[in-house]
Order: structure tokens, then sequence, then C-alpha cells
């Protein structure tokens, strides 16, 4: 169990079933609660790993509960949001974990402003407290039913939700008239190059890729195209129903607050995995990435085709068996 929350249990706080934990992550100790304790997670390898333990996992909240958990995350109104579904969920106490660089502090003053709080314990750089379900105290902290980025609609904690990221702006200008018939968009959140892609000659079919059930239900806000088909899939896992003629992709470099090469390598691995014989790969980057190596080792053929001081657009292509 996480040492945040066995303290908090040895100092008198009480958690009864059904129980729900909101958000934990890899880092997450959830060894010691029932397994039938209801672990809400989008994020699909994360889900994935709380099924393995044997967890009822879903991506978002189901039913009501006695008591809840929420494990913050590092978005702000994401973590708002949180806590008022946790209060319109839970009947009984709501637990508030979280590490100091996720911004608990901020939290704990704002919420003590609103309800009476117990605890609360800090603990391995980070604060836990828990109170009473009030299900009306945080109303105003729901998360927008439509919260719009240059038109489209995205949602509280997904990447890019206030605009169009100019990674991706870069690669969807540079992209060419011809793509192939059938595209994948690795990555895809909330569907901002899926539906430029729409829009080219010859597309009989686009995979959307995405592993944040969030951001992936605002794409099927944004791309209603019946050419269109989601997978809730982690890319570097994800294996195409058919051959792939071209993948375009602005890989994730995170989970975390450190930088992770190795996400945006094994998305590089993917796309070659699930394109044709002379399939190609148009993939943009932050420029202090370390993707070329990955990229010539996999491909035969690798060209930067532009970028600035920021990012990096390549085209690669006839991926290596």
């Amino acid at each position: 169990m996480s040492p945040r929350l066995d303290l908090a249990l040895q100092s008198g706080l009480t958690l009864s079933q059904p129980l729900t934990v909101l958000g934990p992550t890899t880092a997450s100790d959830l060894s010691d609660l029932p397994r039938e304790t209801q672990v809400v997670q989008p994020f699909k390898p994360f889900h994935d790993h709380f099924t393995q333990q044997g967890f009822a996992v879903v991506p978002v909240a189901q039913g009501p509960c006695q008591d809840a958990i929420v494990i913050l995350p590092r978005a702000k109104a994401l973590a708002r949001s949180m806590v008022q579904q946790a209060c319109t969920r839970a009947n009984g106490v709501i637990v508030v974990d979280g590490a100091k660089t996720d911004g608990v502090d901020s939290l704990l003053k704002d919420i003590r402003k609103r309800v009476a709080v117990e605890g609360p314990i800090s603990k391995a750089h980070g604060k836990i407290f828990w109170f009473q379900s009030d299900p009306h105290a945080f109303a105003d902290w729901a998360a927008p039913a439509h919260q719009a980025a240059d038109g489209f609609q995205t949602a509280p904690g997904v990447f890019s939700a206030d605009g169009i990221d100019p990674a991706s702006a870069l690669l969807q200008a540079t992209l060419p008239d011809k793509m192939g018939a059938r595209v994948a968009d690795l990555g895809a959140g909330w569907g901002y190059l899926s539906a430029g892609l729409l829009q080219v000659p010859g597309l009989k079919s686009l995979h959307l890729v995405e592993a944040d059930h969030i951001a992936l239900t605002c794409a099927r806000t944004n791309v209603t195209d019946p050419r269109a088909q989601f997978h809730w899939a982690d890319a570097v896992t994800w294996r195409s129903p058919e051959p792939i003629d071209t993948v375009v992709m602005n890989p994730p470099f995170h989970t975390t607050r450190n930088a992770d090469p190795a996400l945006g390598q094994g998305f590089i691995t993917s796309a070659a995995k699930n394109l044709t014989r002379n399939g190609t790969l148009w993939m943009v980057a932050n420029r202090h990435l370390p993707y070329e190596p990955t990229l010539t080792d996999t491909f035969a053929q690798v060209e930067e085709v532009t970028g600035d001081n920021r990012f990096k657009v390549f085209h690669a292509s006839r991926p290596r068996r």
C-alpha cells in the first residue's frame, strides 16, 4: 500500500466498500485494497496494469460508491473535475492523495475553503487528506461539457486541450497530397491530424489509435467520417486489422514529468510493424529528442524534410523487416 494511505489508515481513516479509486498510475500501490474495488483509469497502459492485478477497472466511473480515493493528476482542471466526480458518486469519505509537484498543496488550500478537512499527512514529497463527501460543494469544478480548442472539442487533462499543438500543425502543413488508401494516426489525441487526413484524396480507411480514453471520446466527436475507425489502445503494442500504407504521428515523450524518448522509439517500431513493405511514416518530434538512430535502424530511407528550432519532421519509408 502507498505510504501516505497506510499512514492515513493508521491515524484513523476508515474506508468502506463499494470503494472507487480514481486516477491511479503504475506508481500507485493498491495491492492491499480489496479486488472488488473499482479502479477508474482512462489511460490504456495503466488500465491494463490494474486489470492484470485483478481489479475491476473501467475508463469512466460506473455507479455510486461509499468512499472514493482521488490520485491527483498534474493538470489542475482535471484534478478539480475528479474531486467533483468523486463527490457526486460517493456517499462517505473522499480521500485525496497527491505529490507536491502535482499541486496537492494548492488543491488542499482550495478544498479547505469549502469543506472541513481531516489530516493532512505529509510523506514522500506529498500529502494525503480526506473529507466528507458533499455533492454540492464542488459543483462548479465539473469539467465543461464542451471545451473548445480552435473549433474542436477537447477535455481537461488531455494533451493540447487549449489549442492546436504547434508540432502537429507543422506536421499537418507538411503532409503530401497522396497518403495511400489505408492510414493510421498513432497517438491520435482528440483528432486534429485525423480531421485533416480525411481531406486527402484516395483515403479509404483511417485508424485513430489513442491510449487516453477521454481524448478518444473527444476524437469521436471531432471526426465523424465513416471511414474513421477508433482504437482505444497503446500505440506501442497496437496491431492493425489491415496492412497500413502510411502512418502519421506526433508521439508523446513522457507519461510523468520526466522525458522518456523510449516512448517515441516504441511508436516508431510499432509504425514499422504495421506498415506495408513500401509503407511510409510521417512524424514530428521535439528537436532535442534522439529519434534518428531508431528511425535509421527501422527504415531503409529516412529524411528530415522540414523543421525549426523547436521541432523536426521526418519522412521515413520502406520499413526493415
